[in-house]
């Protein structure tokens, strides 16, 4: 099943931080035709030139390192879920037990960047699916999250593109996706406003079906006992 593109006419502005265009991340044909070494030396140079605009002095022990850091850092860890190789590999393994129930992985951490401002976006993923056969290690979960959010993300987006990946893996449509998070772009700059937290959903399959969503949020919401 095929979600429907969200499509807007509404041009982007400063506090747009939530329109969602696609659900594919916008790349380049020629995104990868640079290897990680010469992207992370073109970062560091540009970097470089944004600290001396800003009237930083890179001969300071503390910042002459800092533009190499932030380039190491942009490719080889907050973006590097741009890079399909990547991706992680998963296997799958048999419902030997027939376990016909939703299976729930609550609480993800998952640290993303807003694409309109490039500051962090962080909180948790509640990912829950009914087996067709196959199940996936709970560990494989967790990457394929981390997988699409270390990238220029906006929150609709990140939520779709993990409930159609657990499709494909898991190759059926009964998914469901809530993600609970904070925006820097809304708390560190702009309105300023510390406390909001932004909540987002996907559910297909059963999980259309209102008893068995309620189930899965009752499951989310739930405190463990002590």
């Amino acid at each position: 099943m095929k979600p429907k593109e969200i499509l807007s006419n509404t041009p982007l502005n400063d506090d747009d931080c939530h329109e969602v265009y696609s659900y594919d991340t916008p790349l380049r044909p020629d995104a990868f035709e640079k290897d990680d070494d010469l992207k992370i030396e073109l970062i560091e140079k540009h970097f470089r030139e944004i600290m001396h605009v800003l009237g930083m002095d890179l001969s300071d022990d503390s910042l002459k390192g800092t533009p190499h850091r932030v380039a190491k850092m942009y490719v080889k860890e907050v973006f590097s879920g741009l890079n399909p190789s990547r991706k992680p590999i998963t296997k799958l393994f048999e419902n030997k037990y027939n376990y016909d129930q939703m299976l729930v992985e609550k609480d993800i951490t998952f640290y993303s960047h807003c694409e309109h401002h490039f500051v962090p976006i962080y909180g948790k993923a509640h990912v829950a699916y009914f087996s067709s056969g196959k199940v996936i290690g709970l560990s494989k979960i967790n990457r394929v999250v981390q997988y699409f959010s270390k990238r220029p993300q906006v929150q609709e987006r990140l939520t779709v593109q993990i409930a159609e990946e657990l499709k494909k893996l898991l190759k059926t449509d009964d998914i469901a996706v809530v993600m609970d998070a904070k925006h820097m772009c809304v708390s560190s700059r702009g309105v300023g406003d510390t406390n909001s937290e932004t909540g987002t959903a996907h559910f297909s399959g059963k999980f259309n079906d209102q008893a068995v969503r309620t189930e899965f949020l009752n499951y989310v919401n739930s405190k463990a006992s002590k």
